[in-house]
């Protein structure tokens, strides 16, 4: 099987190819480039193509994969919003991916957000490199004794539960499926947890239905002085509303590895260029807000799980016996 890797940054070259000597029947070519409408021709020979979370992979570029004689579309990650799955199907191009690489990895970051931005630890850093010691601007809050509040407890939703629960913080969540193995969680309405959660953490997939479930109206029900997480999809909150809430003192701190219009910066060495939207410039002017660059699943332990399951994913397509919870439909 020939696979045609897109956006191949270093890292990921070198946690393919650490696991590539247990696939012999399989060749990975690398290139820096995404994939789009007009670089899905490049994967012309091959019978499978890889792509991120952040790769566009609308009806157009699908559309030119199959021309291509492409019947495999290897996602790398767990999200699949960005794939068109109407046009594969109609193509007969199967889809599989990556479901649960390393929620510990993920949670572990939603935690760091929320503990660095509570502490204002970005701002102290670059004030005691100055040499100013002052505590002006750093008050934080505990979170021993407060009440966490779990938007999705699917695998990463879990982790970040069991942290908060050993923080010694009352864990409450919201889920249509509950999971009945966190007997520490109680779960309630959504609009519930939104008012009760002193730290409200996102962990659920991006779907038409919950798209900007983190609106004006979502916003006005949680508390004052609330900390708010997202490490799911950026589409599920509103940045406008968010920002606005931001702007009227709603939010002890706000920590994002995700936000809307992040397409174009995700992974990307942008310090040249100035930026066509102002959405990451405003979020990044307030003192109470963190964002990092989509980071929350990089560790080594995760990176390995994602290449040794994609290729795994790749072998199972090609002896007939897809494991069906990785694949799409």
């Amino acid at each position: 099987m020939k696979i045609l890797f897109y956006d191949a940054k270093q890292y990921d070259i070198e946690s393919f190819n650490k696991q590539l000597k247990d696939y012999p029947e399989i060749t990975v070519d690398y290139i820096e480039t995404d994939i789009n409408e007009r670089t899905a021709s490049l994967a012309d020979g091959y019978d499978a193509i890889c792509a991120f979370v952040s790769s566009d992979l609308g009806k157009n570029t699908i559309k030119t994969l199959g021309e291509k004689g492409v019947s495999l579309i290897l996602m790398r990650c767990a999200g699949y919003n960005n794939v068109d799955l109407a046009t594969a199907d109609d193509l007969g191009i199967t889809v599989l991916r990556v479901p649960g690489y390393s929620p510990e990895a993920v949670a572990e970051h939603a935690m760091t957000l929320a503990m660095c931005v509570n502490r204002r630890i970005h701002k102290e850093y670059i004030k005691v490199r100055e040499n100013n010691f002052s505590l002006v601007g750093l008050k934080g809050l505990n979170f021993y004794g407060k009440t966490a509040g779990i938007i999705g407890t699917g695998k990463i939703g879990a982790a970040m539960a069991r942290i908060c629960h050993g923080f010694g913080m009352k864990v409450i969540a919201y889920d249509k499926y509950p999971n009945k193995n966190l007997d520490f969680i109680e779960y309630k309405e959504l609009e519930e947890v939104l008012r009760e959660s002193d730290l409200i953490s996102l962990h659920c997939p991006l779907t038409v239905e919950n798209y900007h479930m983190i609106n004006a109206k979502t916003i006005s029900l949680m508390k004052d002085n609330v900390i708010f997480v997202n490490t799911s999809r950026g589409e599920l909150v509103d940045t406008e509303d968010l920002i606005a809430g931001i702007r009227s003192k709603k939010f002890h701190g706000v920590g994002l590895d995700v936000y809307e219009e992040e397409g174009h910066n995700v992974f990307e060495n942008r310090e040249e260029d100035i930026l066509e939207s102002s959405i990451t410039a405003r979020l990044l002017s307030f003192p109470n807000v963190i964002i990092t660059s989509h980071q929350a699943f990089f560790t080594e332990e995760a990176l390995e799980a994602i290449s040794r399951t994609t290729l795994d994913n790749a072998m199972d397509f090609k002896k007939g016996s897809i494991n069906q919870m990785n694949q799409v439909k």
